[in-house]
């Protein structure tokens, strides 16, 4: 990718390392140890991807559905758990977040998501609890200390309309949590609420207004042919690919504050950095992960799909840093703080 994409002055003066669901290179995702992991290799804000438990409560999963990411199958308490659901149009089976209790999913432990690549993470396998986002919370203000750098927040409201409709809307309980433990503009980073969704961020904006002192809203943004789900239940035929264009963002900008897009659709549209900076919008793509299996072809290295090639990242991010995006989400954020550091910004 470096040397590919057009460049534009960013708007950040320096580009932020988000840990994408924390160090997760090098912890199973969504742990505390990801999240310390990360905040110690130089991560400027932590990701918790946040799903509801049947009592409410926010918990940091990648998806609702956790037989990939923890041990629940081979729990005998819980095989009558299993079930199918629809979840943003598509059937799933296996155990789902909103039929257990927070006190039943802390009796869960989790497992590294993709094993056949990250084979070094299994052997944290079934030590480390699920966190509740108020854990989060309170692990980034205690690192904030530590460290004396104010480490923000990047929680994603995940299947936002499927949880409202089952009665545990996410937004309501994001903010009231964010209220209690992350109120403080001085002594707090950044928040980013983000979301693939657009209602949810344009009711979000209307409660929080256009100006709030820590919060930021971020339209995350699939490729061109897939569509926000909230779209897709309304029968709308927009799809991501009309977002990317000037007047999309200029549109986005009326209720958020950045873009999320895959890093793949930089490509695809060369222009939308320059078009998403001119429409007031921060860009932080995703994701970028140091593997042979993530990396663009001709930056990967010798060995398997789950050899690590850090300089073919770093080659990568270099170009992305250079076009002028004003973050990052990373699996491995000492990675992503070496690319920072060697960049020079307008």
């Amino acid at each position: 990718m470096a040397g590919v994409l057009p460049q534009s002055e960013p708007l950040a003066q320096r580009a932020l390392v988000i840990a994408h669901r924390g160090a997760s290179a090098w912890r199973p995702e969504h742990t505390l140890a990801a999240y310390r992991k990360a905040i110690e290799d130089g991560a400027d804000i932590i990701e918790p991807d946040l799903v509801c438990t049947r009592d409410g409560v926010l918990v940091a999963r990648h998806e609702n559905e956790i037989s990939g990411t923890t041990n629940v199958a081979d729990l005998p308490a819980f095989a009558d758990r299993r079930t199918t659901r629809v979840v943003d149009g598509q059937s799933l089976t296996g155990w789902f977040t909103e039929d257990f209790t927070l006190a039943e999913l802390k009796t869960l432990r989790a497992r590294e998501r993709i094993p056949a690549l990250r084979p070094h993470n299994t052997a944290w396998n079934d030590q480390f609890e699920i966190p509740t986002f108020d854990e989060v919370m309170a692990l980034a203000r205690e690192m904030s200390t530590q460290t004396g750098r104010a480490i923000g927040l990047y929680p994603e409201t995940k299947h936002p309309s499927y949880f409202r409709g089952i009665g545990l809307p996410e937004e309501e309980t994001l903010l009231e949590a964010l209220a209690a433990h992350w109120s403080d503009a001085e002594a707090c980073g950044p928040v980013f609420i983000q979301s693939f969704e657009t209602a949810n961020l344009r009711a979000l904006r209307h409660q929080i207004g256009a100006h709030h002192p820590v919060i930021r809203l971020v339209q995350l943004m699939g490729m061109d042919a897939a569509q926000p789900f909230d779209w897709t239940s309304q029968h709308d035929s927009g799809r991501y690919a009309d977002l990317m264009t000037a007047d999309g963002l200029r549109t986005i900008a009326d209720y958020a504050d950045a873009i999320g897009p895959d890093k793949h659709a930089l490509l695809a549209h060369p222009a939308l950095i320059g078009d998403a900076h001119a429409a007031g919008l921060l860009v932080h793509p995703y994701t970028f992960r140091p593997e042979n299996a993530f990396l663009p072809a001709a930056l990967r290295g010798p060995g398997s799909d789950a050899t690590r090639h850090p300089d073919g990242l770093l080659a990568e991010l270099r170009g992305m840093l250079e076009a002028g995006i004003d973050g990052l989400f990373i699996d491995d954020p000492a990675l992503g703080r070496r690319a920072v550091e060697a960049t020079n910004r307008p």
